[in-house]
């Protein structure tokens, strides 16, 4: 399903053992809003949701919601450091346009909710 490249998930097993709680996993979501309609989530959490898809990815455990998969098939996750820091990107080869800011996007069968940008 979510493809999580060695750099992505060694950063994110780093900053979930600075959290000291055995109970998270890594939570990948898809929510209405942004310029082009959805926008992607990555966070922590500790409950699971009825519908819930879980799985592991070199030992580190994702959860994705059953509204969010259909999203999210596909999608790649990496961690690039640079020389003002670093962060994460997302590639997905279901979205057919995405914001200047490449925090949201859009399906060819589903435009989402988007939200007027400055």
């Amino acid at each position: 399903m979510i493809k999580i490249s060695e750099d992505a998930v060694g950063k994110i097993k780093e900053i979930l053992a600075e959290q000291n709680n055995e109970n998270l996993f890594l939570r990948v979501a898809v929510n209405q809003g942004g310029c082009s309609g959805f926008t992607y989530g990555m966070g922590f959490d500790e409950e699971e949701r009825t519908g819930d898809k879980d799985f592991v990815i070199d030992g580190l455990r994702v959860v994705v919601d059953e509204d969010s998969a259909k999203y999210l098939y596909g999608v790649e996750i990496d961690y690039k450091e640079s020389m003002v820091g670093g962060g994460f990107t997302i590639e997905n080869p279901n979205a057919i346009a995405t914001c200047g800011c490449g925090s949201s996007f859009r399906t060819a069968t589903d435009e989402g909710k988007a939200e007027k940008c400055d």
